[in-house]
């Protein structure tokens, strides 16, 4: 288990990719998002994107599921909050995401001794190692403590 004294600023994790299909795009759009360039093809010629494209909330939750994947071993607390999400290009059926995340900045907690904080950097990059989507996030880390 990596605790808050044994990550750095600079360290940087990449995911393994997630390719999402057309039914999940269609799936995520008719509960969550329920714009017809999300849930209806044909519909999706005739907009902006000139086809299906995911929700960019679904491109969010894809990058929060390869956070947690290839975080597995950081003991992390709680998420505390993102800023400056930023959708750069759509995510389309067949499209590979992977998730690159850097530390940026650290601090010890001023209220509890056994807990920091990590700043953090994510983008999320298609399968031609384009920007796809950019945040930052900070997250809640457990310290190592005595005994």
């Amino acid at each position: 288990m990596q605790f808050y004294e044994d990550i750095s600023v600079g360290d940087v994790r990449e995911s393994d990719g997630y390719t999402v299909s057309k039914s999940e795009i269609v799936d995520f759009g008719e509960k969550y998002d329920p714009q017809p360039f999300h849930t209806d093809e044909e519909a999706a010629k005739d907009s902006v994107f000139g086809g299906l494209v995911a929700s960019g909330w679904q491109t969010a939750a894809i990058c929060m599921r390869l956070n947690v994947e290839t975080s597995e071993d950081i003991a992390t607390q709680a998420g505390v909050g993102v800023d400056n999400l930023r959708w750069h290009l759509p995510l389309q059926p067949g499209d590979t995401l992977r998730l690159r995340t850097e530390i940026t900045d650290k601090r010890p907690s001023d209220s509890d001794p056994s807990r920091g904080y990590l700043s953090t950097r994510h983008e999320g990059l298609n399968q031609d190692d384009e920007l796809v989507i950019s945040y930052e996030a900070t997250a809640m880390i457990r310290r190592k403590t005595d005994g």
